[in-house]
């Protein structure tokens, strides 16, 4: 329940925050700006380009096997309460996939397969909301058999554990892995429970930077109760969007840079937020990889328009910079936003003056022609089906719906209604319009990955030339798709990526493959149970 900041209860882990202002819980027509969001004392506040970015840890497996020569590594985590140091003396609870926020980086290789045991062993119920912390886990970009795929009634108790299995034979990409707990996915992953998973292969490798020049930047935002716990307010179940701008969980960090082309994948992580991002000098960004991997043609944009969930890989060429030069990464911002005084900020870069290794051809190339995914070369004319979809909001119950479906009509259903059902291998254009007056949804299609044929009839946005599995629908707009449903058959979701609006409740599912009376081989709850965890390492 949203309340006021007078009212606010502040408990540990989440604390509940309300509404900034009188009069500004409405449904609003731009971005909003406002002074701050946070209940801290001034001297609590971080202050921006004060704190160093820091990169997550690569998780190593614990095993590695080879069978019938299928290559399968075997990881652990476990999601657990943490305390973090974002605030400039107070410290943070957290939920977090090994008690920390970002989780682990996950790096593999393409064709090499994972299988996952993640560990609830978090506190039965979360510790300031109230609610059960049953998770399940959803790999974003990876085309998982249903019963892996983070479904988002197939829970995982506190105790229990669950063995995720996932392929990864697509094309090297940036995928990222979070809750998706029924209801529960804004509150979860706001708490910490987000990290970034790398999938590589050797056309990548050649082309981009590797190593210590291919850096994860997982983007959120967040605000704060005065005794430094995390606030929680979703303004009447419309968005929750704070005030501090996080870097891999540091506020506005620095990070020391050589002059030399950097790889940037950039995920953005907050619940809400959206982002357009340019850099201070002005200079443009070369644009390489979308959700689903490498673009065919390079493209450079001076900024871009960034939603939740989406990942955009930049190169960023700094051996134009003298030594000791800062370059910003900045936010303009998007409509539909609540913005306050320093989320125009994101980050800062430092040029440095230590040795480059001119051996390493990627040190100053910045590619035009890349790869083509299989999708990007998908043609609309070998679409079996048309389908069209709306975005709404009731304005009586507050809910947000695909059409007028909500999850709970899937539950109802005993989870068999579904929005569309493709053929498998079938190739389909799907058209999404967003008619919910006021507000921009990152709609997210599991299983598959697209390509965007159109944004309000007319060509998309260059940076959104390349394989997809987000589509930014702002206010208004409408986008066109076409995608290939496989290479599994069962049931997917989709849902918008603003997560308080997933939880309330714009999420439905779509059925891949299966006939009417079918057995479902591969159902999403019941083909691959969590078991009780001995808390054994």
């Amino acid at each position: 329940m949203d309340i006021t900041r007078r009212q606010a209860i502040l408990m540990g882990g989440i604390a509940s925050l309300g509404a900034v202002g009188a009069g500004l819980v409405t449904v609003p027509i731009a971005s909003v700006s406002a002074k701050s969001a946070s209940a801290l004392r001034d001297s609590d506040m971080p202050r921006p380009y004060s704190a160093a970015l820091t990169i997550p840890p690569v998780l190593a497996p614990t095993n590695t096997t080879v069978v019938d020569g299928v290559r399968t590594n075997y990881y652990t985590l476990s999601q657990q309460a943490g305390m973090a140091r974002i605030l400039p003396r107070l410290s943070t609870p957290i939920l977090g996939y090994n008690g920390t926020f970002p989780g682990p980086t996950i790096k593999i290789e393409r064709g090499t397969k994972a299988i996952l045991r993640m560990r609830n062993r978090l506190p039965a119920t979360h510790p300031s909301l109230g609610h059960t912390l049953a998770m399940s886990t959803h790999l974003h970009g990876s085309a998982s058999l249903p019963q892996f795929d983070g479904y988002a009634n197939d829970l995982c108790l506190p105790g229990f554990a669950k063995d995720y299995q996932f392929p990864n034979f697509q094309p090297a990409r940036t995928l990222w892995y979070h809750d998706h707990a029924v209801h529960f996915t804004a509150q979860n992953v706001y708490s910490g429970l987000a990290g970034q998973y790398h999938l590589t292969d050797p056309e990548e490798k050649g082309l981009l930077p590797q190593g210590t020049y291919d850096v994860p930047l997982t983007v959120s935002d967040a605000m704060f109760a005065a005794d430094g716990k995390l606030g929680f307010d979703t303004r009447q179940q419309s968005g929750l969007f704070g005030d501090v701008v996080l870097v891999n969980g540091q506020p506005w960090p620095v990070m020391k840079v050589r002059k030399r082309v950097y790889r940037f994948r950039v995920l953005n992580a907050s619940i809400s937020r959206s982002y357009r991002f340019y850099l201070s000098t002005g200079a443009p960004v070369t644009m390489v990889a979308t959700d689903g991997g490498l673009m065919p043609v390079a493209q450079t944009v001076a900024n871009w328009r960034h939603g939740g969930a989406e990942r955009y890989e930049v190169l960023i060429d700094f051996s134009k910079y003298g030594t000791g030069q800062r370059v910003e990464l900045r936010n303009l911002s998007n409509d539909n936003n609540r913005d306050y005084d320093h989320t125009s900020k994101v980050m800062a870069f430092d040029v440095v003056d230590d040795p480059i290794d001119k051996s390493d051809p990627t040190w100053n190339r910045l590619p035009t022609t890349l790869i083509p995914s299989e999708v990007m070369n998908l043609k609309a004319a070998a679409a079996t089906k048309i389908r069209r979809f709306r975005l709404k909001h009731n304005d009586v119950t507050n809910a947000w719906t695909i059409d007028d479906r909500t999850w709970e009509d899937v539950i109802a259903s005993n989870f068999r209604e579904v929005m569309a059902n493709p053929a498998l291998n079938a190739t389909e254009i799907w058209e999404f319009e967003n008619s919910s007056g006021g507000w921009n949804h990152p709609l997210h299609i599991h299983l598959i990955d697209f390509q965007i044929l159109s944004r309000n009839g007319k060509a998309p946005f260059a940076y959104e030339k390349g394989p997809k599995d987000v589509m930014y629908l702002g206010e208004g707009e409408t986008v066109k798709a076409v995608m290939k449903f496989g290479p599994h058959k069962g049931r997917y979701m989709v849902h918008c990526h603003n997560l308080v609006h997933e939880d309330h409740s714009m999420m439905a599912q779509f059925s891949v493959g299966l006939g009417p009376t079918e057995v479902d081989l591969n159902d999403p709850i019941l083909t691959a149970r969590p078991a009780w965890d001995d808390k054994g390492d």
